[in-house]
C-alpha cells in the first residue's frame, strides 16, 4: 500500500505533507475485513465517516450509516466554494498530494424509524426474534423463556406476529390459558407475563410501535446502484432515536443480522457488495449479555464472506469487546484523551493494537494529532496490517454539515423508494385472529348459556304440572346452583367476560388495555 495505488483498487483517506508518512489507501479488495474508527467527541470522526461513505459510493458500494448529530445529510449536497471551510480544504488537498479534489453531491437515502426525516423503516416482531427483543426489552431468563413460548405458540396456532398489538394480544392469551400451557412448555408465571407487557409498554412509548409492523423494508432497497454507477448512501435519522440507546443499538444488530442471513456468499470480492457502520457502537455492548456478544462476534466473523464490511465508530477502541476487535483490520484513530488512570490505561491498550513505526512513539502520537487528523493501519498484501502512520484526513467533497428541511424533503421526494413505505399496513394477524376467536368463542357461550336456560325452564314448568297421581309438586326453594360447564377452555371464559364489556365506556378502555392499543390512539 503506498502512493503508486490507484483509486480504482483503493480509497484514498489521507496522508502526506511534512512529518507525516506516505499516502493511505483503504484497499477494496480488503474493505469487507472491517474496521473501526474511533476518537474522542470533535476529533474529526464524522468526517472521516463522510469521506469514506462519499468513496465508497464513488466505487459503486452502497452504504448504510447512521446520522447520530445530524450532520450527514450534507452528503446529498455538493460543497461550494463559498462554504466557511473551502480555503483550509483546499490547502488540506494541496498539502496531501489529493491532486483531483473536487466539490461532488452523492445519491442518498433518508431513512427514519419515526417517519419523520426520512423513509420509515418497519420490520415484524417474528421477523425481529425473541433473542433480540428480549436484549431490546432487558427481559430475565425467565421472561426470555415466556418470550420463546409465544412465539412458538404463534407459530402452532398460524398466528402471524407483525406489531406490537400483535405480541401483546398473544401473551394476554398464554396468560389465560397458562395451566395448559404448562402441561407442554413448563410453568408460565403470570408475574412474568405481566412484566414482559410492561416493558412493552415502554417501548411503545419510545416509539416502537412504529418501528414493528408493514410493509417491512425490503434489503434490496438498499443496494440501489445510480446511473452514473454510484452506490447509493442510506442515512439513517438518529438524533431522536437515540433518546431509546437500546431501540437505536437493536434495529443495528437486527439490520446487521438481516444481511447476513439474506446475501449470497461470494468468497472474496474485487471490491465490498456493502459497507455497514455502526456509530456509537458503544451503546450495543453495554450490559450486553454474552450470547448476544457471541452472536456478534459469529455474525462479524462470516458476514466477510458475504461482501459485507462492518465498520464500528466509537468513542474508545476499549468500548467495543476483545474478540470483536481484534476482527477488525483497517483503523482510523483520532485523538484520545488521556486525564485518568482509567484513560492512561485504555490509550495504551489501543497503541498496543497497532505495528509499530520506528519515527515516532504511537501512544504519544494518538494523544497529540489534531482535528482531521489520526493514526491509521490499513490492510495491505495478504491481509496484513499496515504499519501505523499519522494521517491527515483528506476533506469531503460533499457538504459540511446538515440539508435545511426543505433540502431533505426534496431528496425524499426524488428518492427511487419515495412512497413505497409512507403508508403503514394492518392487514389480519394475531390480534385480529385472537379477536375473532374470542367473539366466536363468546357467541358460542352465549346461545349455549341460552339453550340451557330454555331447558331449564321447560324443567321447571314440567315439574309445576300436576303429575299422573294427581298431586301438585311444589317449587323448589333451594337456590339453583351456577354450573360451570367443563366444555369451555379458560380463553373462553376470558373471551366471554372480554366481549360482554364491549359497548360500555369502561369495557371499551378494558379492551383497548388488554389488547394493547391503549397508547396507539387507533
Amino acid at each position: 500500500m503506498g502512493a503508486q495505488m490507484s483509486e480504482a483498487e483503493g480509497i484514498f483517506v489521507g496522508g502526506g505533507g511534512e512529518g507525516y508518512g506516505e499516502k493511505q489507501y483503504l484497499r477494496l479488495d480488503y474493505a469487507n475485513r472491517h474496521g473501526l474508527i474511533a476518537g474522542a467527541t470533535g476529533t474529526g470522526k464524522t468526517v472521516t465517516l463522510q469521506i469514506l461513505a462519499e468513496s465508497f459510493s464513488a466505487q459503486g458500494v452502497p452504504v448504510f450509516m447512521s446520522d447520530v448529530k445530524g450532520d450527514l445529510s450534507g452528503l446529498a449536497e455538493a460543497g461550494s466554494e463559498q462554504a466557511k471551510l473551502h480555503t483550509p480544504f483546499m490547502e488540506r488537498a494541496a498539502k496531501i498530494g489529493f491532486d483531483d479534489y473536487r466539490y461532488e453531491a452523492f445519491p442518498v437515502t433518508f431513512w427514519d424509524l419515526y417517519g419523520e426525516q426520512g423513509h420509515p423503516v418497519r420490520t415484524t416482531v417474528s421477523e425481529m426474534g425473541p433473542l433480540l427483543l428480549s436484549q431490546l426489552m432487558e427481559l430475565s431468563e425467565a421472561q426470555e423463556g415466556i418470550l420463546n413460548i409465544a412465539f412458538r405458540v404463534a407459530d402452532e396456532e398460524g398466528l402471524p406476529l407483525l406489531d406490537l398489538k400483535d405480541l401483546q394480544s398473544l401473551l394476554v392469551w398464554i396468560g389465560q390459558n397458562a395451566k395448559e400451557l404448562a402441561l407442554r412448555y413448563g410453568f408460565v408465571s403470570s408475574q412474568s407475563v405481566g412484566a414482559i407487557q410492561r416493558r412493552l409498554l415502554v417501548l411503545e412509548n419510545q416509539g416502537a410501535a412504529d418501528f414493528f409492523g408493514e410493509p417491512a423494508l425490503e434489503l434490496e432497497d438498499m443496494f440501489h446502484i445510480d446511473e452514473d454507477g454510484r452506490g447509493q448512501i442510506n442515512i439513517l435519522a438518529a438524533d431522536k432515536l437515540m433518546g431509546a440507546p437500546k431501540l437505536y443499538a437493536t434495529f443495528l444488530l437486527w439490520l446487521l443480522a438481516e444481511l447476513f442471513e439474506n446475501l449470497p456468499e461470494i468468497g472474496d470480492p474485487d471490491k465490498p457488495k456493502f459497507v455497514f457502520f455502526f456509530d456509537e457502537a458503544h451503546l450495543l455492548f453495554d450490559g450486553a449479555p454474552k450470547a448476544l456478544i457471541d452472536k456478534v462476534e459469529q455474525v462479524a466473523r462470516l458476514i466477510r464472506s458475504k461482501g459485507v464490511g462492518v465498520y464500528f465508530v466509537t468513542q474508545n477502541p476499549a468500548d467495543v469487546p476483545e474478540d470483536i476487535l481484534g476482527q477488525l483490520g483497517n483503523r482510523v484513530q483520532h485523538a484520545l484523551r488521556a486525564f485518568t488512570r482509567k484513560d492512561q490505561k485504555d490509550l495504551r491498550a489501543a497503541a498496543d493494537t497497532y505495528r509499530e513505526n520506528p519515527r515516532f512513539d504511537i501512544e504519544d502520537a494518538i494523544k497529540e494529532v489534531g482535528v482531521g487528523e489520526a493514526v491509521t493501519s490499513l490492510l495491505i498484501k495478504k491481509g496484513m496490517p499496515g504499519v501505523a502512520e499519522r494521517t491527515l484526513i483528506r476533506p469531503p467533497s460533499s457538504q459540511l454539515g446538515p440539508l435545511s428541511k426543505i433540502e431533505r424533503k426534496a431528496v425524499m421526494m426524488a428518492s427511487p423508494v419515495a412512497g413505497k413505505y409512507d403508508t403503514t399496513l394492518d392487514r389480519d394477524s394475531a390480534f385480529e385472529m385472537l379477536a375473532e376467536r374470542a367473539a366466536k368463542a363468546a357467541k358460542e357461550a352465549e346461545e349455549a348459556e341460552a339453550r340451557e336456560e330454555e331447558m331449564e325452564a321447560r324443567e321447571r314448568e314440567y315439574q309445576t304440572g300436576r303429575r299422573y297421581s294427581g298431586t301438585r309438586v311444589g317449587r323448589s326453594t333451594t337456590k339453583r346452583k351456577t354450573r360451570s360447564r367443563r366444555g369451555d377452555s379458560v380463553g373462553t371464559a376470558f373471551a366471554k367476560s372480554m366481549m360482554r364489556s364491549i359497548g360500555t365506556k369502561a369495557g371499551t378502555a378494558i379492551v383497548r388495555g388488554v389488547m394493547g392499543s391503549l397508547f396507539k390512539g387507533r
